[in-house]
């Protein structure tokens, strides 16, 4: 369990206490899931005491009801967060002094007060690196998990393409595949919908807005969902009309043999620089190096985005149970922008993806059959 394994490294290297305030990592290490705005939420690890789980006092059952392991202590809004929580602390142990933080996500005033209760602490440790890599290979109910929410990603993608037709705009398109996904149960997507239509889709990172639709247009679905709080996320471009052209036809074509090439490639061993080369060599030779201008992919696990980085230069080792995306995309501002994504993990021999969804210049209408 990630409780035990910190615990065991806290007594190996002498830390006193790990202060974890990061929503995710104290879902991680406690089964208490919560996104606490900016109230304080935090669950606090000692070398030998029993661990503290700090709550909201309106989230106090949940906790209890989540956390078994955890001594559960809540506050209201009128009280001092800080002052209650250095009291729970030092019950515990009042010499605690070798503190390891999160230096990732702490916050410069969290600090401080951290600093104005415990002055003679030191906060030299950070428990990010630790647990980034802790949660870099997924478990069995872990991938599970992934399995489901990409199932649901690719049921929006089929939602989105049987909602599109001329004239429809974009946040029209964003509108309905997040109602028929509530309707069947789906209560969070794992990021903001992105449904980008022609040349909008060049901006990889493009906001839908009110641009209609029309004949002879890329329509680009990147999107996720998730579930019991791991994510999923796909990209599909999908041609809407009669016949692309000979450069629409081009350029995807390119995009799609480097993401099959990367998808192809993976295996343990490989690093993950090695795979952004498997992809961006395809579209580099062929010219368009200039408008892939992003890593290949991304970790993903409770976040949509996550360690590691697949992308040059990095010479991370990919083993078995690493999950991450493979992305690449051409963009060419004023023109066009097509990316194919999926999402998936590493297996003993290969890569398998929690994504299922048709690729192809004609996926459109398999989506849609």
């Amino acid at each position: 369990m990630p409780l035990n394994s910190i615990i065991n490294l806290m007594k190996k290297q002498d830390i006193d206490i790990v202060f974890l305030n990061d929503p995710k990592n104290v879902f991680y290490v406690s089964s208490y899931r919560s996104d606490p705005h900016e109230r304080i939420l935090a669950a606090v690890l000692f070398k030998d005491a029993p661990p503290l789980l700090f709550v909201p006092a309106l989230e106090e059952n949940d906790a209890r009801n989540a956390a078994a392991e955890f001594d559960v202590v809540s506050y209201m809004d009128t009280q001092d967060p800080w002052k209650m929580l250095a009291t729970s602390i030092k019950e515990r142990d009042s010499g605690l002094s070798d503190w390891s933080i999160e230096k990732d996500f702490l916050t410069v005033e969290r600090m401080e007060a951290l600093r104005t209760h415990f002055p003679t602490a030191t906060f030299g440790h950070n428990i990010s690196e630790t647990l980034q890599k802790m949660r870099l290979i997924k478990n069995e109910q872990e991938l599970a998990f992934m399995k489901e929410a990409g199932h649901w990603a690719d049921e929006a993608l089929k939602i989105g393409a049987k909602t599109l037709r001329e004239g429809i705009t974009e946040l029209e398109v964003v509108a309905e595949i997040e109602y028929q996904l509530k309707k069947r149960g789906v209560a969070e997507m794992s990021f903001t919908t992105m449904v980008l239509f022609g040349e909008n889709a060049a901006s990889p990172h493009g906001v839908p807005g009110d641009t209609k639709l029309k004949q002879n247009q890329f329509v680009l679905f990147d999107l996720g969902t998730m579930h019991e709080g791991y994510a999923s996320d796909v990209t599909r471009t999908l041609f809407f009309g009669d016949a692309p052209s000979a450069h629409q036809q081009k350029i995807y074509d390119l995009v799609l043999a480097a993401h099959d090439e990367a998808m192809a490639a993976v295996r343990p061993g490989i690093t993950a620089g090695e795979l952004d080369a498997a992809a961006r060599t395809i579209i580099a030779d062929a010219g368009f190096g200039r408008y892939f201008n992003h890593r290949l992919g991304h970790g993903l696990g409770q976040g949509v985005h996550e360690f590691p980085s697949i992308m040059e230069g990095n010479e991370l080792v990919l083993t078995e149970g690493m999950c991450f995306s493979i992305e690449p995309g051409i963009y060419i501002e004023g023109d066009i922008g097509i990316r194919v994504e999926d999402c998936g993990f590493v297996t003993a021999d290969g890569f398998e993806s929690f994504t299922h969804t048709p690729t192809g210049i004609h996926s459109y209408s398999k989506l849609i059959d």
